[in-house]
């Protein structure tokens, strides 16, 4: 049983609705470290690692957490991508002796944003500690069958963060998520995700070339920015963003926008190419309707938002 406990200031997230897997088999090591960008060696049972799987020309097939429990490797992600991250890891399976499982529907994935690992709860959850909102946190992983218990009892120690404050802590952060700013057409550098999910001396992965160009070149096309509205107008997701001259030159595009309490400002992200992503830049959001108009006029800031 789960005491009851003061409530404390520190959150909890529900990630049950994620895509999660197991990778089996004798050649997983080997087989997934070919796969992703990070080194998978520093998984353990007790820590995870973020990283992302690539395709040839560097841009992310998907992103993804990781750790090892004792006879497989778990994985969680988008649950957009349920069903082609399985199809996009057998196509690599040659001779290997590797198997991926579905277990989507076993578990259930909580995250307490806590530095201090949670105590006294049951044995039989498995508790990992991760950065999934650039700040200290755990995951929970609870088998399907004992996860209404989890539900029932958590709000006893910790505050429920639902989607729309998850989404709004997500973007104060400028952590990109899948569906808006990553994609099929982003590498993880752009994306910022260099610190998180790469690592340049663990070898060979798919897309890999690309990612040591990049590195080598100190050069990106483009970058994902943190953008604050000056007029006092709200963004959307929906905007292209421009120069602040009268010519409008396309710039970029914004991936998501929400309004800051602590700054008392709309605040968005978005990819601002090379040239014009410098912190103290002004640009225009423009709709993508409607070339002409003048727009809002909006201000590049260093990420995370202060």
């Amino acid at each position: 049983m789960i005491e009851s406990f003061p409530k404390e200031t520190c959150s909890f997230f529900d990630l049950s609705d994620r895509a999660k897997f197991f990778v089996r088999g004798s050649d997983r090591l080997r087989f997934l470290n070919g796969q992703i960008t990070n080194d998978l060696r520093k998984a353990t049972e007790t820590e995870g690692i973020e990283a992302c799987i690539l395709n040839a020309k560097g841009k992310i097939d998907a992103h993804l957490f990781i750790y090892a429990a004792q006879d497989a490797y778990v994985l969680d992600t988008d649950a957009d991508l349920r069903e082609t991250i399985p199809a996009r890891l057998d196509r690599y399976i040659i001779a290997d002796d590797v198997q991926v499982e579905d277990i989507s529907h076993e578990f259930d994935l909580f995250h307490l944003l806590d530095s201090a690992r949670p105590d006294h709860l049951p044995n039989e959850y498995n508790m990992v500690r991760a950065l999934r909102f650039s700040r200290p946190g755990w995951d929970v992983w609870v088998k399907r069958t004992g996860a209404d218990h989890a539900r029932r009892h958590f709000p006893e120690q910790w505050t429920l963060c639902d989607a729309t404050s998850a989404e709004s802590l997500r973007i104060r952060s400028g952590i990109p998520c899948w569906g808006r700013e990553l994609t099929n057409e982003i590498i993880p550098i752009e994306a910022n995700l260099e610190e998180r999910c790469v690592d340049y001396s663990k070898g060979c992965y798919i897309g890999q070339e690309v990612i040591s160009r990049i590195k080598m070149s100190g050069q990106t096309n483009k970058r994902l920015c943190g953008l604050v509205s000056l007029d006092g107008f709200a963004l959307s997701p929906a905007m292209r963003l421009a120069t602040a001259t009268e010519d409008h030159r396309d710039v970029g595009w914004m991936t998501s926008a929400d309004y800051d309490p602590h700054l008392q400002k709309h605040i968005g992200l978005g990819f601002v190419k090379r040239g014009f992503n410098a912190p103290g830049t002004h640009l225009r959001a423009l709709p993508v309707a409607d070339p002409t108009p003048a727009g809002i006029r909006i201000e590049i800031v260093p990420l995370p938002f202060a």
